[in-house]
């Protein structure tokens, strides 16, 4: 049992990353002694460049994360993040709604994004909408194919019936598919 538990005091001892200084180097400004162990630490707020604490700089329309990781802040909800280090606004357009993190759009039910814009679905007749997020937003009902921009009536040929999908037919048991037909195995 006691080389169980060491092992997994060494597995966390180098898997977990350092961010503080040795008790030799002094200690900076906006940095204060370890809670536990030697040495110092960074303070919340501050990152450690070199051997110096550095404060964050949160831009505008971002909070705080208090990480000592990454870049220190996060956008705020309806925020994005750009190649500089800024939070613009997400832009949503008439018939669109935020994804619940608040990190990009989709449009309402029976409309498809198109670009920056939710446009209308043109439904044709035998169709209903779906939840797809890309494609043309709608399926043909039971019994009929998309063809185009047309759902179009599936003629089932003698022994064969309609497959799982609706979409398709497919022969049934000691027929097979020959030029269209459904013809007896042989």
């Amino acid at each position: 049992m006691a080389l169980f538990v060491g092992s997994i005091t060494a597995v966390l001892l180098f898997a977990l990353p350092t961010f503080a200084q040795t008790a030799s180097q002094p200690m900076p400004e906006n940095a204060s002694t370890k809670s536990y162990g030697d040495g110092w630490e960074c303070n919340i707020g501050f990152r450690l460049n070199e051997n110096a604490c550095v404060a964050v700089i949160v831009p505008q329309n971002a909070y705080n994360t208090n990480r000592s990781y990454g870049s220190g802040w996060e956008c705020l909800h309806r925020f994005r993040r750009t190649d500089e280090p800024a939070c613009v606004a997400i832009e949503v357009p008439e018939g669109g709604f935020l994804d619940p993190l608040g990190e990009r759009w989709r449009c309402l039910r029976g409309l498809i994004k198109v670009d920056d814009t939710c446009q209308e679905i043109v439904l044709p007749a035998n169709a209903y909408f779906n939840d797809a997020t890309c494609g043309t937003g709608w399926k043909c009902e039971r019994g009929y194919k998309a063809s185009g921009e047309a759902c179009e009536f599936i003629n089932v040929p003698e022994n064969a019936h309609l497959d799982r999908s609706g979409n398709r037919w497919e022969c049934n048991k000691n027929f097979q598919k020959s030029k269209g037909l459904c013809v007896l195995n042989n």
